[in-house]
């Protein structure tokens, strides 16, 4: 793999693109996004169609070729110092035939969101540029803590973050370091076997997920079993497993972590012996603090966790 490219840090004044690449937004959801941008000193530039909404049996944010205008524009802009997806939903992988990198090439920035952005994140480190899997502009109905989006902007000044976290019952104990990887499993999952998939070996592998139900999980745990994914990882980071199963029987559904979905994953994971952390604050949930794609990690599993780019 060639030598991955990070954006150059922003300064106050600094373009941030905000684009909606899938589902549609409304314009209430942001306000609270965009007055942070702007408290922070940088200018929020609002794609075409950012507002923009399309039916065809799922609501998006425009039509494919509207959306892929939005990004294209972004990607491009020689005075757009980074891009920051409204919303993930569904709809980004409509995208992925479509994107230029030409001028980006020579101006890369960073590229922020999670969910659906998974595979726009995919396509960025497959073209050797990393990027920043945290909150979207729009926070979730449970809302995101501040120091979520603090670090973020941290990030886009060039420091990087440090975690330490608490131990779990299901982590595996050992010491890894590699380029971290993934986003939101679905996306992961929905990548396997296309040439926008994620490269595996030897990396650390990073899975968050919503709204599953838990045979769905074990399928796509399946999956990436069945494709090698963790014979080639060197470590494995799950983040959170929110509104898991059905609502109705499943007593942990509000919860960051759901238990049921981590005893799923432990089970799954039970023939391999890579270090694993289990409850690490990233993912559809209030705690969600950013992720490098693309950078090197260094994952420490013992008595205390540590996570450090």
């Amino acid at each position: 793999m060639k030598e991955i490219i990070f954006p150059k840090s922003l300064k106050k004044g600094d373009r941030i693109a905000i684009i909606s690449p899938a589902g549609a937004v409304e314009e209430s959801q942001l306000e609270k996004g965009l007055k942070l941008i702007q408290a922070k000193g940088y200018e929020p530039v609002l794609g075409k169609h950012l507002y923009t909404r399309y039916s065809n049996g799922y609501t998006y944010a425009g039509t494919e070729k509207e959306r892929i205008s939005d990004m294209n524009w972004a990607l491009e802009h020689e005075e757009i110092s980074a891009i920051w997806a409204s919303r993930g939903g569904y709809g980004c992988q409509h995208l992925l035939r479509h994107l230029s990198l030409s001028k980006f090439r020579k101006n890369p920035k960073w590229y922020i969101g999670y969910s659906d952005n998974t595979v726009i994140q995919s396509f960025l480190l497959k073209n050797n540029f990393a990027s920043i899997h945290a909150q979207t502009v729009k926070t979730s109905s449970f809302g995101v803590t501040d120091e979520s989006y603090d670090l973020t902007f941290d990030i886009l000044k060039g420091k990087f973050p440090k975690y330490s976290i608490t131990n779990h019952e299901f982590n595996k104990s050992g010491n890894a370091e590699g380029i971290l990887i993934g986003g939101n499993l679905a996306l992961v999952y929905a990548l396997l076997g296309t040439p926008y998939s994620f490269n595996f070996r030897d990396k650390i592998l990073f899975i968050e997920d919503i709204g599953e139900n838990f045979y769905a999980l074990d399928r796509m745990l399946m999956s990436l079993d069945l494709a090698g994914v963790f014979g080639e990882i060197k470590g494995l980071i799950i983040g959170g497993m929110t509104n898991m199963g059905d609502e109705k029987e499943n007593k942990n559904y509000e919860e960051s972590f759901d238990g049921f979905s981590y005893k799923i994953i432990s089970q799954r994971l039970s023939k391999y012996d890579f270090p694993t952390v289990f409850g690490f604050p990233n993912g559809h949930i209030f705690d969600n603090r950013p992720l490098i794609i693309g950078a090197e990690v260094s994952v420490k599993v013992g008595e205390k966790v540590e996570v450090n780019f």
